[in-house]
Protein backbone atom coordinates (compact mmCIF):
# COMPACT_ATOMS: atom_id res chain seq x y z
CA UNK A 1 0.00 0.00 0.00
CA UNK A 2 0.80 3.38 -0.40
CA UNK A 3 0.68 6.12 2.72
CA UNK A 4 0.74 9.57 1.75
CA UNK A 5 2.16 11.46 4.51
CA UNK A 6 0.83 15.43 5.04
CA UNK A 7 3.52 18.56 3.94
CA UNK A 8 3.21 19.85 7.34
CA UNK A 9 3.32 16.84 9.14
CA UNK A 10 5.14 16.92 12.43
CA UNK A 11 8.71 14.37 12.25
CA UNK A 12 7.91 12.67 15.26
CA UNK A 13 4.13 11.58 14.51
CA UNK A 14 5.93 10.28 10.90
CA UNK A 15 8.37 8.69 12.90
CA UNK A 16 5.29 7.37 15.44
CA UNK A 17 3.81 6.25 12.17
CA UNK A 18 6.62 4.45 10.67
CA UNK A 19 7.70 2.49 13.84
CA UNK A 20 3.83 1.02 14.02
CA UNK A 21 4.02 -0.05 10.27
CA UNK A 22 7.64 -1.69 11.26
CA UNK A 23 6.00 -3.43 14.50
CA UNK A 24 3.61 -5.07 12.09
CA UNK A 25 6.23 -6.60 9.67
CA UNK A 26 5.65 -4.40 6.77
CA UNK A 27 8.91 -2.79 4.95
CA UNK A 28 8.96 0.35 4.07
CA UNK A 29 10.16 2.01 1.14
CA UNK A 30 10.14 6.32 1.44
CA UNK A 31 9.67 8.39 -2.01
CA UNK A 32 10.16 12.26 -1.80
CA UNK A 33 9.15 14.81 -4.28
CA UNK A 34 9.61 18.82 -4.24
CA UNK A 35 5.44 18.55 -2.79
CA UNK A 36 5.06 15.33 -1.53
CA UNK A 37 6.39 12.39 0.87
CA UNK A 38 5.19 8.86 -0.10
CA UNK A 39 6.44 5.54 1.68
CA UNK A 40 5.58 2.50 0.04
CA UNK A 41 4.48 -0.16 2.34
CA UNK A 42 5.38 -3.70 1.23
CA UNK A 43 4.31 -7.06 2.93
CA UNK A 44 0.83 -9.53 3.36
CA UNK A 45 -1.62 -5.83 3.66
CA UNK A 46 -4.53 -8.19 2.92
CA UNK A 47 -5.58 -8.77 6.39
CA UNK A 48 -4.78 -5.43 7.49
CA UNK A 49 -6.99 -2.51 7.88
CA UNK A 50 -5.64 0.43 5.71
CA UNK A 51 -8.36 3.29 7.28
CA UNK A 52 -6.82 2.58 10.84
CA UNK A 53 -3.67 4.93 9.72
CA UNK A 54 -6.12 7.49 9.64
CA UNK A 55 -5.68 7.95 13.10
CA UNK A 56 -2.13 9.25 12.58
CA UNK A 57 -2.63 13.04 12.29
CA UNK A 58 0.31 13.50 9.58
CA UNK A 59 -1.67 10.63 7.38
CA UNK A 60 -3.46 12.29 4.32
CA UNK A 61 -4.36 9.38 1.62
CA UNK A 62 -3.65 5.91 2.05
CA UNK A 63 -3.88 3.52 -1.23
CA UNK A 64 -4.15 -0.10 -1.41
CA UNK A 65 -2.11 -1.42 -4.35
CA UNK A 66 -3.66 -3.41 -6.63
CA UNK A 67 -0.82 -5.81 -8.61
CA UNK A 68 0.43 -8.41 -7.56
CA UNK A 69 3.67 -6.79 -7.81
CA UNK A 70 5.40 -4.14 -5.02
CA UNK A 71 8.65 -3.69 -5.10
CA UNK A 72 8.88 -3.58 -8.73
CA UNK A 73 5.48 -0.95 -8.61
CA UNK A 74 5.93 2.31 -9.21
CA UNK A 75 3.53 3.24 -6.87
CA UNK A 76 6.28 2.68 -4.33
CA UNK A 77 9.01 4.21 -6.28
CA UNK A 78 7.89 7.42 -8.49
CA UNK A 79 11.45 8.03 -10.15
CA UNK A 80 13.07 6.10 -12.47
CA UNK A 81 15.80 3.40 -11.34
CA UNK A 82 19.24 4.15 -12.71
CA UNK A 83 21.37 1.14 -12.53
CA UNK A 84 25.02 2.16 -11.97
CA UNK A 85 27.13 -0.86 -13.17
CA UNK A 86 31.22 0.42 -12.99
CA UNK A 87 29.98 3.97 -13.82
CA UNK A 88 27.90 3.40 -16.95
CA UNK A 89 24.44 4.35 -16.18
CA UNK A 90 21.22 2.10 -17.37
CA UNK A 91 18.09 3.96 -16.52
CA UNK A 92 17.27 7.92 -16.85
CA UNK A 93 18.11 9.64 -20.11
CA UNK A 94 20.81 7.19 -21.04
CA UNK A 95 20.56 4.62 -23.90
CA UNK A 96 23.31 1.87 -22.98
CA UNK A 97 24.05 -0.27 -26.14
CA UNK A 98 26.01 -3.83 -25.11
CA UNK A 99 27.59 -5.09 -27.87
CA UNK A 100 29.27 -8.71 -28.79
CA UNK A 101 29.18 -11.75 -30.33
CA UNK A 102 26.25 -14.72 -29.53
CA UNK A 103 28.50 -16.97 -27.95
CA UNK A 104 32.50 -17.11 -27.44
CA UNK A 105 34.56 -19.04 -29.91
CA UNK A 106 37.78 -17.88 -28.74
CA UNK A 107 40.13 -15.27 -27.02
CA UNK A 108 41.20 -13.75 -31.14
CA UNK A 109 37.44 -13.92 -31.65
CA UNK A 110 35.96 -11.65 -28.67
CA UNK A 111 39.57 -9.46 -28.81
CA UNK A 112 38.24 -8.73 -32.19
CA UNK A 113 34.64 -7.86 -31.81
CA UNK A 114 35.09 -6.00 -28.85
CA UNK A 115 38.00 -3.76 -30.16
CA UNK A 116 35.44 -2.88 -33.10
CA UNK A 117 31.97 -2.38 -30.74
CA UNK A 118 33.69 -0.44 -27.88
CA UNK A 119 35.52 1.95 -30.90
CA UNK A 120 31.67 2.26 -32.21
CA UNK A 121 29.78 3.35 -29.05
CA UNK A 122 29.36 0.53 -27.19
CA UNK A 123 30.03 0.70 -23.80
CA UNK A 124 28.90 -3.03 -22.02
CA UNK A 125 30.49 -6.43 -23.67
CA UNK A 126 28.08 -9.16 -24.24
CA UNK A 127 28.78 -12.82 -24.73
CA UNK A 128 27.45 -16.16 -24.23
CA UNK A 129 29.71 -18.60 -22.35
CA UNK A 130 26.90 -21.15 -21.52
CA UNK A 131 24.19 -21.32 -24.68
CA UNK A 132 20.60 -23.20 -23.43
CA UNK A 133 19.76 -24.58 -26.96
CA UNK A 134 16.87 -26.21 -28.59
CA UNK A 135 18.76 -29.10 -29.69
CA UNK A 136 21.13 -31.05 -27.38
CA UNK A 137 23.92 -31.79 -30.24
CA UNK A 138 24.30 -27.71 -30.74
CA UNK A 139 26.79 -25.67 -29.53
CA UNK A 140 26.47 -25.44 -25.52
CA UNK A 141 29.40 -22.85 -25.27
CA UNK A 142 32.93 -22.82 -23.35
CA UNK A 143 31.55 -22.67 -20.04
CA UNK A 144 34.07 -21.17 -17.25
CA UNK A 145 36.79 -21.13 -19.96
CA UNK A 146 34.88 -18.72 -22.03
CA UNK A 147 33.52 -16.56 -18.58
CA UNK A 148 37.76 -16.13 -18.52
CA UNK A 149 37.65 -14.40 -21.39
CA UNK A 150 35.18 -12.41 -21.38
CA UNK A 151 36.59 -11.00 -18.41
CA UNK A 152 40.03 -10.82 -19.98
CA UNK A 153 38.84 -8.81 -22.50
CA UNK A 154 36.69 -6.76 -20.52
CA UNK A 155 39.39 -5.56 -18.50
CA UNK A 156 41.57 -5.07 -21.98
CA UNK A 157 38.78 -2.49 -22.90
CA UNK A 158 37.72 -1.59 -20.09
CA UNK A 159 33.71 -2.84 -20.85
CA UNK A 160 31.61 -4.63 -18.11
CA UNK A 161 30.65 -7.79 -19.29
CA UNK A 162 26.71 -9.27 -19.41
CA UNK A 163 26.38 -13.28 -19.63
CA UNK A 164 23.71 -15.56 -19.02
CA UNK A 165 23.43 -18.00 -16.17
CA UNK A 166 21.84 -20.63 -16.58
CA UNK A 167 21.33 -22.41 -13.21
CA UNK A 168 22.19 -22.18 -9.76
CA UNK A 169 25.23 -24.20 -9.93
CA UNK A 170 27.71 -21.51 -11.15
CA UNK A 171 26.43 -18.54 -9.65
CA UNK A 172 29.66 -17.91 -8.12
CA UNK A 173 31.69 -18.31 -10.83
CA UNK A 174 29.43 -15.83 -12.58
CA UNK A 175 29.84 -13.25 -9.58
CA UNK A 176 33.61 -13.44 -10.15
CA UNK A 177 33.82 -12.89 -13.75
CA UNK A 178 30.60 -10.93 -14.82
CA UNK A 179 29.36 -7.04 -14.21
CA UNK A 180 25.65 -8.05 -14.99
CA UNK A 181 24.07 -11.59 -14.70
CA UNK A 182 21.36 -12.54 -17.67
CA UNK A 183 18.65 -15.17 -16.80
CA UNK A 184 17.46 -15.82 -20.53
CA UNK A 185 13.78 -16.63 -21.57
CA UNK A 186 13.64 -20.15 -20.85
CA UNK A 187 14.45 -19.45 -16.85
CA UNK A 188 12.61 -16.53 -16.93
CA UNK A 189 10.20 -18.29 -14.53
CA UNK A 190 12.96 -20.37 -12.57
CA UNK A 191 12.14 -19.28 -9.64
CA UNK A 192 14.67 -21.21 -7.43
CA UNK A 193 17.11 -19.32 -9.62
CA UNK A 194 15.46 -16.09 -9.22
CA UNK A 195 15.41 -16.60 -5.31
CA UNK A 196 19.05 -17.12 -5.34
CA UNK A 197 19.89 -14.07 -7.59
CA UNK A 198 17.88 -11.83 -4.89
CA UNK A 199 20.67 -12.78 -2.35
CA UNK A 200 23.55 -10.79 -4.50
CA UNK A 201 24.26 -7.39 -5.21
CA UNK A 202 24.87 -7.89 -8.66
CA UNK A 203 22.59 -6.10 -11.68
CA UNK A 204 20.56 -9.08 -13.25
CA UNK A 205 19.44 -8.48 -16.55
CA UNK A 206 16.30 -10.44 -16.74
CA UNK A 207 14.50 -11.37 -20.24
CA UNK A 208 11.60 -12.00 -20.71
CA UNK A 209 10.00 -15.45 -21.45
CA UNK A 210 8.90 -15.75 -25.11
CA UNK A 211 5.48 -16.83 -23.77
CA UNK A 212 4.87 -14.73 -20.92
CA UNK A 213 2.78 -11.55 -19.86
CA UNK A 214 4.12 -8.77 -19.08
CA UNK A 215 2.69 -9.35 -15.79
CA UNK A 216 4.41 -12.68 -15.45
CA UNK A 217 7.76 -10.92 -16.27
CA UNK A 218 7.38 -7.91 -13.65
CA UNK A 219 6.27 -10.82 -11.19
CA UNK A 220 9.59 -12.65 -12.07
CA UNK A 221 11.58 -9.04 -11.31
CA UNK A 222 9.75 -9.56 -7.94
CA UNK A 223 10.95 -12.90 -7.04
CA UNK A 224 15.12 -10.83 -7.00
CA UNK A 225 13.99 -7.75 -5.34
CA UNK A 226 11.92 -9.21 -2.57
CA UNK A 227 15.25 -11.25 -1.70
CA UNK A 228 16.98 -8.12 -1.48
CA UNK A 229 18.83 -7.25 -5.25
CA UNK A 230 17.39 -3.97 -6.29
CA UNK A 231 19.63 -4.41 -9.38
CA UNK A 232 17.04 -5.34 -12.00
CA UNK A 233 16.85 -4.18 -16.08
CA UNK A 234 13.95 -5.47 -17.56
CA UNK A 235 15.03 -6.85 -21.32
CA UNK A 236 12.38 -7.66 -24.10
CA UNK A 237 13.64 -10.16 -26.46
CA UNK A 238 10.31 -10.58 -28.54
CA UNK A 239 7.83 -13.05 -28.18
CA UNK A 240 6.20 -15.87 -29.95
CA UNK A 241 3.06 -15.27 -32.00
CA UNK A 242 1.80 -16.95 -35.53
CA UNK A 243 4.13 -14.94 -37.19
CA UNK A 244 6.68 -16.71 -39.13
CA UNK A 245 8.64 -14.02 -40.67
CA UNK A 246 10.21 -13.53 -37.94
CA UNK A 247 12.06 -15.87 -35.28
CA UNK A 248 9.74 -13.51 -32.46
CA UNK A 249 7.75 -10.66 -32.43
CA UNK A 250 9.13 -7.58 -31.11
CA UNK A 251 6.84 -6.81 -28.64
CA UNK A 252 7.77 -2.64 -28.71
CA UNK A 253 4.67 -1.64 -26.71
CA UNK A 254 6.05 -3.43 -23.68
CA UNK A 255 8.32 -0.13 -23.35
CA UNK A 256 5.58 2.29 -22.22
CA UNK A 257 3.52 -0.40 -20.56
CA UNK A 258 6.31 -1.26 -18.52
CA UNK A 259 7.39 2.45 -17.78
CA UNK A 260 4.06 2.71 -17.00
CA UNK A 261 3.78 -0.12 -14.38
CA UNK A 262 7.56 0.06 -13.05
CA UNK A 263 10.30 2.04 -12.68
CA UNK A 264 12.90 -0.52 -13.46
CA UNK A 265 14.97 -0.06 -17.17
CA UNK A 266 13.86 -1.44 -19.93
CA UNK A 267 16.51 -3.08 -22.35
CA UNK A 268 15.69 -4.13 -26.16
CA UNK A 269 17.34 -7.47 -27.62
CA UNK A 270 16.55 -6.67 -31.30
CA UNK A 271 18.91 -9.59 -32.52
CA UNK A 272 16.68 -12.35 -30.89
CA UNK A 273 13.36 -10.85 -31.87
CA UNK A 274 14.00 -10.50 -35.45
CA UNK A 275 16.30 -13.36 -36.01
CA UNK A 276 17.79 -11.90 -39.02
CA UNK A 277 20.47 -9.12 -39.38
CA UNK A 278 18.61 -6.97 -41.70
CA UNK A 279 16.11 -6.07 -39.34
CA UNK A 280 18.14 -5.16 -36.13
CA UNK A 281 18.30 -1.65 -37.22
CA UNK A 282 14.95 -1.13 -37.68
CA UNK A 283 14.14 -2.81 -34.39
CA UNK A 284 17.01 -0.87 -32.72
CA UNK A 285 15.92 2.98 -33.93
CA UNK A 286 12.15 1.98 -33.14
CA UNK A 287 13.12 0.53 -29.88
CA UNK A 288 15.30 3.66 -29.23
CA UNK A 289 12.28 6.38 -30.31
CA UNK A 290 9.64 4.61 -28.19
CA UNK A 291 11.74 5.43 -24.86
CA UNK A 292 13.75 2.37 -24.70
CA UNK A 293 16.79 2.56 -22.14
CA UNK A 294 19.31 0.19 -23.77
CA UNK A 295 20.14 -2.40 -26.31
CA UNK A 296 21.94 -5.70 -26.52
CA UNK A 297 23.11 -6.23 -30.12
CA UNK A 298 24.95 -9.57 -31.44
CA UNK A 299 27.70 -8.78 -33.23
CA UNK A 300 30.21 -10.80 -35.12
CA UNK A 301 33.14 -9.90 -37.62
CA UNK A 302 32.66 -13.53 -39.54
CA UNK A 303 28.56 -14.08 -39.49
CA UNK A 304 29.09 -16.73 -41.77
CA UNK A 305 31.23 -18.77 -39.83
CA UNK A 306 29.80 -18.00 -35.80
CA UNK A 307 29.06 -20.86 -33.86
CA UNK A 308 25.72 -19.83 -33.14
CA UNK A 309 22.72 -17.27 -34.34
CA UNK A 310 25.12 -15.96 -37.32
CA UNK A 311 21.44 -15.01 -38.79
CA UNK A 312 20.92 -12.48 -36.81
CA UNK A 313 24.72 -11.02 -36.28
CA UNK A 314 25.85 -7.49 -37.39
CA UNK A 315 29.00 -6.97 -39.03
CA UNK A 316 30.62 -4.30 -38.05
CA UNK A 317 30.35 -2.30 -40.32
CA UNK A 318 26.72 -2.67 -39.92
CA UNK A 319 26.71 -1.87 -36.60
CA UNK A 320 28.44 1.48 -37.13
CA UNK A 321 25.53 2.35 -39.36
CA UNK A 322 23.34 1.61 -36.70
CA UNK A 323 25.04 3.49 -33.81
CA UNK A 324 25.59 6.74 -35.92
CA UNK A 325 21.79 6.53 -36.40
CA UNK A 326 20.93 5.89 -32.84
CA UNK A 327 23.06 8.69 -31.52
CA UNK A 328 20.48 11.12 -33.78
CA UNK A 329 17.26 9.13 -32.83
CA UNK A 330 18.27 9.38 -29.21
CA UNK A 331 19.10 12.95 -29.39
CA UNK A 332 15.68 13.50 -30.68
CA UNK A 333 14.17 11.97 -27.67
CA UNK A 334 15.95 13.92 -25.33
CA UNK A 335 18.27 11.06 -24.56
CA UNK A 336 21.75 10.19 -24.71
CA UNK A 337 23.83 7.54 -26.71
Amino acid sequence: MIVKVKRTADELEVKQLLEHLESKGFEIHTSFGDSYRVYGVVGDTASFDIRSLYAFPCVENVIRIQEPFKKVNRKIKSEDTIIDVKGIKIGGNNVVVMAGPCSVESLEQVDIIANEVKSMGATILRGGAFKPRTSPYAFQGMGIEGLQILREIGDKYNMPIVSELMDTEHIDAFVKYVDIIQVGARNMQNFALLKELGKLSTPILLKRGFSNTIEEWLMSAEYIMSGGNDNVILCERGIRTFEPYTRNTLDISTIPLVKKLSHLPVVIDPSHAAGKWDLVESLSLASIAGGADGLIIEVHHEPEKAFSDGAQSLKPKKFKELMLKAEAVAKAVGKNI
